[in-house]
């Protein structure tokens, strides 16, 4: 469940433009209901806040993951990330991570120096600090993907191709990877809706089963709205659905309610 809830909180922010203008603004909100199985196991927000770092203003990012019901009493998740990040160029400024997951436990917060490739990590928990070379252009867990909803090429890839970005996270840099499979029409709450699907790829373990076990839908149109996520897991399988969305750039594009 915690696995997931993190995955909610970086795919919720999935979402593609080929235009100039970007794919989301100030007041855009999210709200993901996850089950497992037949059980409603909990849910995911996301939203963009403005805010200012160093007199300037930033977008600022906060996505939340929590259990609820009979779920919390079994493994109780409330997971806190932020990030602010500059409006032009994407590039992360700060970013937060503070979690609680079934007892463990996190709360940290970094700083980008950009200039000069360094994030200053500090750890509130164990009361430490370190700064971190980082490579040109990356970014933090959540502003990852509000870069990427910019991305202008996301729109002419082929079936099996694939983006790849630098993304700090754990106190190191990754290769996030995220492959184009094709299109598809899902029903959904709000009505049927045209969808690109994506297959975000992570590690092998204990956790998934195997590579491409996460799949993502996003909407086929301008604002390019996640709407479902699977996973795949080692038992059973996770699926977060699309349950509220406001302050879209344009109109969500339904076929029929």
């Amino acid at each position: 469940m915690k696995k997931f809830v993190l995955i909610i909180l970086i795919l919720s922010t999935l979402s593609f433009d080929t235009q100039k203008e970007d794919a989301f603004n100030t007041g855009e909100y999210f709200k993901f209901r996850i089950h497992y199985g037949i059980v409603n196991a909990g849910y995911a927000t996301l939203e963009v806040k403005d805010a200012t770092v160093n007199n300037k203003k930033v977008h600022h990012a906060v996505g939340k993951g929590y259990t609820t019901g009979m779920s919390k009493f079994f493994f109780k998740v409330e997971d806190l990330y932020e990030s602010y990040f500059d409006k032009e160029t994407g590039e992360p400024y700060r970013f937060v991570r503070k979690i609680d997951e079934g007892g463990y436990t996190k709360n940290q917060e970094g700083f980008f120096n950009q200039s000069e490739n360094k994030v200053l990590v500090k750890d509130y928990k164990r009361k430490t600090e370190k700064t971190i070379v980082i490579t040109d252009n990356v970014q933090d867990i959540v502003s990852s993907f509000y870069f990427l909803r910019n991305h202008p090429n996301i729109d002419k890839l082929k079936s099996g191709e694939a983006i790849t970005i630098d993304m700090f996270f754990d106190d190191e840099i990754t290769k996030f990877k995220l492959k184009y499979v094709g299109r598809q029409d899902i029903t959904t709450k709000f009505g049927t809706v045209s969808c690109m699907i994506f297959k975000p790829l992570v590690q092998t373990g204990r956790v998934f089963k195997e590579k491409e076990s996460l799949t993502l839908w996003i909407t086929d149109d301008a604002n390019k709205v996640p709407i479902r996520i699977k996973a795949d897991l080692a038992v059973g399988s996770l699926k977060a659905d699309l349950d509220e969305y406001k302050g879209l750039q344009s109109p969500l594009k339904v076929k029929n309610k």
